[in-house]
C-alpha cells in the first residue's frame, strides 16, 4: 500500500502576498495542482494534504476527489506537519505499506524520481537528495566515511565544515508506514528554531541500525522549490523550455524556445510556426501549415489548416477553418467562426459570429452577434451595433453583400443578399437583396461658424 502526506500549510511570508503560497502558479495553474497530480500519477491507496495558512482558500481550489485534507493550526514545523496527518495514514502494521510525503511548494519532481525513491525505500527509508552549487538553506547531507548517511543538518545549524557539503536534502521522504508510526513520536524541537524538524526522522534510523537510502533526480530542476517571486519565475522558464523542447523534438518549430508560453494543452499539425512570446492556454489545436505570429494569445481555440495568425492576435474560444488570415492586432472573441478562405484584418474584432467563406474584415470594424454569408465584404470602420444597454441582438448579412465604410448595422438587422449600403450609413431598416441602400443625413456647410479657440 501507498500513502501520500502532501504539506502545503506554510503561508510563505516571501512571496509577500495575501495569496497562500501554494496558490501562487506557473504555467497558468497554482503550484499544489502539480504535486497533487503527480500523486495521482503513482496510484496511491490515500492521499493526505496538511494545511494551514488560509486553508479555506486552499480547499476552494482543490478537488476533494479522494483526498484527505487536515488542518495544522500552528506551523510548528514540518515533522508537527505529519503528526497532523498521522490519523489519516491507514496500514500501519502492514509491512508492506509506505509513505511518501510530498512538498507543495516543490512541483516539479518527476513521476519517474518518485517511484525510484519508492523502490529504494525497501529497507526501510529513502531521502530525495540533490548536489548544488549554491545549497543556501538546504539542510546538508552529512555521511561516513562509507558513503552511508549519518543526519541531516539543517543550514541554519551547520558549522563551517558542514556548510561546504554541496549535497543537499530535499524534503522529500519514502519510508515504511510501520517505521514512521514508530519514530514520529521521537522527534522533539529542542533546537534553536524550537520547530519539530522532519529531517530528525534520518538520526532516529541511524540510532536503529536502519540503512537511509537516497535517491538524486535525473535533472536538478525536478527539485527547485519556490519561497520567493524569483524562484517562481526560474520555475516558470525552466518548466516552458522543457515543454518547447518536447514540442521541438514532436516537430513543431518554435522560433525562440525561452520566449515561449504553454498554460494548457497544445495540439499541432506539421510544418506548424511558432513565433516569439507566443502564449497558449486551455486547450489550442493547430493543423498543418498553422503560422502564429510574434505575441499573439491563443486560449481554447482550434484552427485548422494554412492559417495564418499575423501579429499581436488575440483569439478565444473560437474556430478557424482552413485558409484564413487573421490580424495583425485582431481579436477573436468567444463563439467566433471563422470559415475557410476569408480573411480578418487589422484592428478588426469578432465576437459571437458565423464568418462565411471567402468573406473579409480588412481593417478596423467590429463585427458581433452576427451570421455574415459567403463573399462579403465589410469595410473599414464598419461597427454591429448589438447592444442596446440591455439586451444583445443579432445582424444578418447575406451571401455577397457590401457593407461600405464607416456603417453602423443597427441590429436587429439584415443585410439581404448581393446588396450593397453606401459608406457612412447608419441602417435602421432591413436593407433588400441586391439593392444599393444608402442611409445619410443632408450634407451642409455652416458659413458664419468659426472654430472656437482656447481662453
Amino acid at each position: 500500500m501507498l500513502n501520500i502526506i502532501i504539506l502545503a500549510a506554510g503561508s510563505g511570508k516571501r512571496m509577500q502576498s495575501k495569496i497562500p503560497k501554494v496558490l501562487h502558479t506557473f504555467a497558468g495553474r497554482p503550484m499544489l495542482e502539480y504535486v497533487i497530480e503527480s500523486a495521482k500519477n503513482l496510484n496511491p491507496d490515500s492521499i493526505t494534504i496538511v494545511l494551514g495558512h488560509e486553508a479555506d482558500l486552499v480547499k476552494s481550489y482543490i478537488s476533494n476527489d479522494n483526498l484527505n485534507i487536515v488542518l495544522q493550526e500552528s506551523q510548528l514545523g514540518t515533522a508537527h506537519a505529519v503528526m497532523c496527518a498521522m490519523p489519516m495514514i491507514s496500514s500501519f502494521d502492514n509491512e508492506d505499506s509506505n509513505t511518501l510525503i510530498l512538498y507543495g511548494d516543490v512541483p516539479l519532481v518527476s513521476v519517474d524520481t518518485l517511484r525510484s525513491l519508492l523502490d529504494s525505500c525497501c529497507e526501510g527509508m529513502s531521502i530525495l537528495t540533490s548536489v548544488s552549487d549554491n545549497p543556501d538553506g538546504y539542510g546538508r547531507i552529512i555521511r561516513d566515511k562509507t558513503g552511508n548517511i549519518v543526519k541531516i543538518v539543517e543550514h541554519k545549524e551547520a558549522n563551517n565544515e558542514q556548510i561546504a557539503i554541496k549535497e543537499v536534502n530535499v524534503g522529500i521522504i519514502a519510508i515504511q508506514t510501520t517505521k514512521l508510526k514508530q519514530w514520529i513520536g521521537m522527534i522533539f524541537n529542542n533546537n534553536e528554531q524550537m520547530e519539530y524538524y522532519l529531517t530528525d526522522l534520518v538520526k532516529i534510523a541511524v540510532t536503529n541500525s536502519v540503512i537511509v537510502n537516497s535517491v538524486s533526480p535525473k535533472k536538478s530542476w525536478e527539485v527547485f522549490g519556490i519561497n520567493d517571486h524569483i524562484q517562481q519565475s526560474n520555475i516558470e522558464r525552466v518548466y516552458q523550455y522543457e515543454q518547447a523542447k518536447n514540442y521541438m523534438s514532436k516537430g513543431l518549430t518554435i522560433s525562440d524556445p525561452s520566449r515561449f508560453d504553454v498554460r494548457g494543452s497544445l495540439r499541432f499539425g506539421s510544418d506548424v510556426f511558432i513565433d516569439v512570446g507566443c502564449v497558449f492556454e486551455g486547450l489550442v489545436e493547430l493543423g498543418d501549415d498553422v503560422y502564429v505570429g510574434p505575441y499573439s494569445i491563443l486560449r481554447d481555440v482550434t484552427i485548422e489548416k494554412n492559417v495564418r495568425i499575423e501579429a499581436y492576435s488575440h483569439i478565444s474560444n473560437s474556430t478557424i477553418e482552413n485558409n484564413v488570415s487573421i490580424g495583425p492586432f485582431a481579436k477573436l472573441c468567444k463563439g467566433s467562426h471563422i470559415k475557410s478562405n476569408s480573411k480578418i484584418g487589422n484592428f478588426v474584432e469578432i465576437k459571437n459570429t458565423n464568418f462565411g467563406n471567402k468573406s473579409k474584415a480588412n481593417h478596423l470594424a467590429y463585427i458581433g452577434d452576427s451570421n455574415v454569408g459567403s463573399n462579403v465584404n465589410i469595410g473599414a470602420g464598419v461597427i454591429t451595433c448589438n447592444y442596446d444597454g440591455a439586451n444583445k441582438f443579432q445582424t444578418i448579412i447575406e451571401d455577397n453583400a457590401f457593407i461600405g465604410s464607416g456603417s453602423q448595422l443597427i441590429a436587429p438587422i439584415k443585410v439581404g443578399q448581393s446588396a450593397t449600403i453606401g459608406a457612412g450609413t447608419t441602417l435602421t431598416d432591413d436593407a433588400p437583396a441586391g439593392k444599393l441602400t444608402i442611409a445619410r443625413a443632408r450634407q451642409k456647410t455652416i458659413v458664419n461658424w468659426k472654430r472656437p479657440k482656447k481662453n
